[in-house]
């Protein structure tokens, strides 16, 4: 069966339209489930957003009426609601919904490397969207609290899409693409990077500086912030004609290195810098293009590229994953699981069991460490190139021991925002944000919280 909730509500079988639910809080109940299709979503969480936040004294009892009568009229379809502990989850079954059909297009684009194929893949997931997030059946206050994760996707596809036609030369159409939509989001600064570029491409650098000025302006009365890093290098390099805005093929803000696509640095140290391969810490599921650690050889240049190893080791690294692939894959695989418990004892310091599986890493690290003389005459600990593939991981590893072993560790910040939550280091402690383009969206967030 197919279901289409981006848009007026929609449910069809075998291409016919179907009615189903004879109450629109039936209906309501039924998309949120399916918003969320295959997982367990409480009574709790049905209530709340069904009557937002003021339920009467028989809202439990009403849900469950409501999804009995949503089970009979959904048999003959072979729709399935499952009760499971204190709520209820739609099975999977194949059924098709055009939200989770848009969220793993979305996926799919951000994960390729080829331009083209990445305007296919979002053209087709932006084309899905009829309208508002259940047009007819939400009232404005439950579509706000429901679209929120879905509006990011959505935004975030249109500035991938944005940077693809970039690199294809299209700059004339991401002109027309993203002008509306930039005043729609004046703060939303890699949008409106995008857009510069696209306008300096097009010949008009006067416009592309207008417009970092409203940003600015915007982003310093409402806010309280400058632009970041991305926005005022891109600023910087039109007011220089800098001819590296001119040129297709590779997007304009990343930091390349060895044909790698790394992040930005804004943590202070290495091992902040491992934390924030990854963006949007905390959301499940990941965002488009949050993952930056895609391949073997990603890690292993962005392992010499902080500083954790040469470029002997670097260049043996990438030579071992091309002939052993299947244990470059694990490597990264481990990389990725000690990112995540160290992520988690730098935010929570009373997580006792991520700094026991941190220190466990750091103790298997320090069994294969030699001490070396670096180019500037220091001596430096450091992963002996006999650790084969899991030197990244020895080294970042190390590096954690040493950052959780300084004082430093004590001004460890989290970026509050949502698309970010990167780490850095704020000695000042009057940084709120981590100085990502993206951070900073509304004056009410709350200021960055201390790790």
């Amino acid at each position: 069966m197919e279901f289409g909730l981006l848009g007026p509500f929609e449910a069809r079988h075998d291409g016919k339209l179907v009615e189903l639910g004879s109450r629109r809080q039936e209906r309501c109940i039924l998309a949120v489930l399916l918003l969320d299709i295959g997982r367990l979503v409480t009574t709790d969480r049905l209530i709340d957003l069904l009557w937002n936040g003021r339920p009467p004294a028989s809202a439990r009892g009403a849900v469950h009426t409501y999804i009995g009568r949503l089970r009979t009229s959904l048999a003959p379809y072979r729709v399935r609601i499952t009760t499971r502990g204190d709520g209820y989850l739609v099975e999977a079954d194949g059924h098709r919904v055009d939200a989770a059909e848009f969220s793993r297009l979305v996926d799919r684009a951000a994960a390729t490397t080829d331009p083209a194929e990445r305007v296919r893949l979002l053209d087709r997931a932006l084309e899905l969207r009829r309208g508002p997030l259940l047009a007819d059946t939400a009232d404005g206050e439950l579509r706000e609290r429901l679209h929120g994760p879905l509006e990011e996707r959505r935004l975030t596809g249109v500035e991938l899409r944005a940077e693809a036609r970039l690199t294809l030369g299209q700059h004339a159409r991401v002109v027309t693409e993203l002008s509306a939509l930039v005043g729609r989001h004046p703060t939303r600064e890699q949008l409106v990077a995008t857009l510069m570029t696209a306008l300096y491409r097009g010949e008009r650098q006067a416009d592309a500086l207008r417009l970092y000025r409203r940003t600015r302006r915007k982003l310093v009365d409402d806010l309280g912030v400058e632009p970041g890093n991305r926005l005022r290098e891109v600023h910087r390099r039109i007011l220089r004609a800098d001819h590296r805005l001119e040129r297709t093929g590779r997007p304009v803000y990343e930091v390349r290195v060895r044909g790698e696509s790394l992040p930005w640095s804004v943590g202070g140290h290495p091992a902040l810098e491992f934390c924030n391969t990854l963006a949007g810490w905390g959301h499940e599921p990941p965002m488009p293009g949050a993952e930056w650690l895609r391949g073997y050889r990603t890690l292993a240049v962005w392992t010499g590229h902080v500083g954790l190893a040469d470029d002997v080791a670097v260049s043996r690294l990438i030579h071992l994953a091309e002939r052993d692939p299947a244990q470059a894959t694990a490597a990264l695989d481990e990389a990725r699981a000690l990112r995540a418990r160290l992520y988690a004892c730098l935010t929570d310091p009373t997580d006792r069991r991520a700094f026991d599986d941190v220190a466990r890493y750091a103790e298997d690290a320090a069994k294969v460490l030699v001490f070396r003389r670096d180019a500037d005459g220091r001596g430096r600990w450091c992963p002996d190139l006999a650790a084969g593939l899991r030197l990244p991981v020895h080294a970042a590893a190390w590096s954690a021991a040493e950052l959780l072993a300084d004082p430093r560790r004590l001004t460890v910040r989290v970026c509050p925002d949502e698309r970010c939550g990167w780490l850095f280091l704020d000695e000042s402690g009057l940084r709120r944000w981590c100085s990502l383009a993206t951070c900073g969206r509304s004056p009410g967030d709350a200021p960055c919280r201390s790790a």
